[in-house]
């Protein structure tokens, strides 16, 4: 439901709409009830004979919660535009996260903050230009190529993977440890306008905002700096698109007590490409996906003897997605497979430490009866088996949910994540 200005003006902004051509206020309330499980199996990689503790092959966690944003995120916005006359107009979206099972916000300390899109634009017959905190250009084939998006039990899993990699390794933020993956703060972004018969595309670029010190070599750091772009066609029942991104999660530079610069460096760099597409059969719409994410670090030691030393790592995230929904009167089915392949570039391959590769594949299945354009209720299911999951267990022990899974033995003998089944049953209402 569009709220005008009457509407905007409850909540205190009446002053600051009064010269705006429009206002609305919108939102999504999605609130459900879960059940998350999750396996964990133990491994040997020795070439002994090791028992598990208490003869216990696995170890299995599950959890049942009031859960939220399970179908589409729950949210609270407004956004308004102005006529400037001449074509020309401006725009703002400040959209903040809720948390409807508690009734708070999802910005950090649970207070509510626009952190979802805060964002201030001109628009023109020549494009629009866009400033603030908004979704990378990379992640959004994640999202809209998928038939659960990004959210819920069904979630697509190259996003559940993109989100660890940015968790574990950066570069993250106060607003959220995802930052530079699903979204990014400090940004320029331009996009096409929309009258290229079915063309558009985006770019972005976000400052790292690092603090330079004068007379210090390799300052300000890059951490955090991030630049991509987007290109696609859609016209009729045809989606296609195609991304590209590189953000900074490590860049630092030693230095000694004397602010001395001590050649100790680290530099670390994530690259995303991803090609989605979706075509709309009218009995069917099929979606699909291919992702490859490159994790690439150079570190630099001085050494007496050797001098400075370059140690490089490289770890590849390989993607795919292939989904379907199909309208059943006002329901729809949803079903996805998606799967992730870790190639450890960095590893060895010796007996006494293997190349350490990882891979996980998930299933997910839905159904969404839609009482009307506000209302639906829905029900999903998912499961999730990982393979060889002791090799990087934080960012390929993909979850169906909050359930944690047991990770010991750091490769060599322990638990390691295996299973993970997962079930939403809920209610979404928009306004």
């Amino acid at each position: 439901m569009k709220k005008t200005f009457l509407a905007a003006s409850v909540i205190g902004c009446a002053a600051g709409a009064s010269a705006q051509s429009s206002v609305t206020l919108f939102g999504v309330l999605d609130t459900g009830v879960s059940y998350y499980n999750t396996t964990s199996e133990f491994y040997n990689n020795t070439n002994r004979v090791i028992l598990p503790p208490a003869l216990a092959t696995e170890i299995g966690i599950h959890q049942t919660v009031l859960s939220n944003s399970n179908t589409l995120n729950s949210r609270l916005g407004f956004r308004g535009t102005e006529d400037l006359g001449g074509g020309l107009s401006a725009s703002f979206w400040l959209e903040s996260g809720l948390a409807t099972d508690t009734g708070l916000g999802n910005g950090p300390g649970g207070t509510i903050i626009f952190n979802r899109r805060s964002t201030v634009s001109l628009s023109s017959s020549l494009g629009e230009v866009r400033l603030g905190r908004d979704f990378t250009p990379t992640f959004w084939n994640d999202s809209i190529f998928s038939p659960f998006s990004t959210i819920g039990v069904a979630a697509n899993v190259i996003s559940t993977i993109g989100t660890n990699l940015a968790v574990v390794k950066g570069p993250g933020s106060a607003v959220a440890a995802s930052d530079n993956y699903l979204r990014t703060s400090n940004s320029i972004g331009y996009f096409l306008p929309a009258n290229l018969g079915g063309f558009y595309g985006q770019l972005q670029y976000a400052f790292p905002e690092n603090i330079s010190q004068s007379n210090v070599p390799g300052t300000p750091s890059n951490k955090g700096q991030f630049y991509g772009g987007r290109a696609g066609y859609a016209s009729g029942p045809l989606d296609v698109a195609v991304a590209y991104a590189v953000s900074d999660a490590a860049n630092t530079t030693g230095l000694n007590p004397a602010g001395l610069p001590t050649f100790v460096n680290l530099d670390e760099k994530i690259k995303t490409l991803n090609v989605g597409a979706s075509y709309n059969f009218q009995f069917v719409k099929i979606f699909g996906e291919f992702s490859q994410v490159k994790d690439q670090s150079r570190s630099t030691t001085p050494n007496p003897l050797l001098g400075l030393l370059v140690t490089r790592g490289s770890g590849k995230y390989t993607g795919g997605l292939l989904g379907a929904t199909v309208p059943v009167g006002p329901g729809l089915i949803k079903a996805a497979y998606s799967t992730v392949k870790f190639d450890n570039a960095s590893g060895s391959a010796t007996p006494f430490a293997p190349k350490r590769d990882a891979s996980v594949d998930k299933f997910g299945l839905g159904y969404e009866y839609n009482f009307s354009k506000r209302t639906a209720v829905y029900a999903t299911a998912a499961y999730i088996r990982v393979k060889d999951g002791q090799n990087n267990p934080s960012i390929m022990g993909a979850t169906a949910g909050t359930a944690p899974y047991i990770s010991t033995g750091a490769g060599v003998s322990g638990y390691a994540p295996s299973k993970s089944t997962g079930y939403d049953f809920g209610i979404r209402h928009s306004f």
